[in-house]
């Protein structure tokens, strides 16, 4: 199935594998965790396998990563 076949104008349900995604439910996007934007699901790049959450660009990821705790802050 294509990804973006029939997926309608809804958000998707979505599961976060390693280096791609497998869709549960079909819809046209995902919610960023941290700012709540729509993604529109061919420009998903950032997600976390751990958290099953997507995030709309590099920084949200750092955000979430530094607020569960992943990073120290700290270089050394």
């Amino acid at each position: 199935m294509n990804r973006l076949e029939g997926n309608g104008s809804r958000e998707a349900k979505i599961r976060y594998l390693d280096a791609d995604f497998q869709i549960l439910m079909p819809g046209s996007y995902v919610l960023c965790a941290v700012t709540g934007e729509q993604i529109p699901l061919d420009e998903l790049r950032y997600w976390s396998v751990a958290r099953q959450e997507a995030y709309v660009d590099a920084a949200a990821s750092l955000k979430a990563e530094l607020q569960a705790g992943n990073f120290s802050g700290t270089r050394g």
